[in-house]
């Protein structure tokens, strides 16, 4: 083989290791390219998960407030409690105290 032989031989087979390779580019664009209707549904999944999301954020915040306004008014029902409580606790000592003042005067 002399040396003429032996560059195209070599030619050939870079050649061929192009076009092989070049096929199998071709082939594994072709089985993994994604198609139009693919990209649609990844856009419509994309907006559902943004819109999804939104709404959740949009409850955390109502519940946020909510609970925020059931605190208050929780701790107001419970202050009023408290002087309802005092109130009425004020009101059996004022009634005993008349009890005994009413008492005295039939036993004395």
């Amino acid at each position: 083989m002399n040396r003429t032989e032996f560059i195209t031989a070599i030619a050939v087979i870079l050649f061929v290791a192009f076009v092989l390779g070049w096929f199998a580019h071709w082939l594994l664009h072709k089985f993994t390219r994604v198609s139009q209707s693919d990209l649609g549904e990844l856009d419509n999944m994309a907006q559902s998960l943004h819109e999804a999301e939104e709404t959740r954020d949009q409850a955390i915040t109502y519940l946020q407030q909510r609970e925020a306004e059931m605190t208050n008014q929780l701790t107001q029902t419970e202050a009023e409690l408290s002087a309802a409580m005092d109130g009425l606790r004020a009101a059996r000592q004022e009634a005993e105290e008349m009890r005994a003042y009413i008492d005295r005067p039939n036993t004395g």
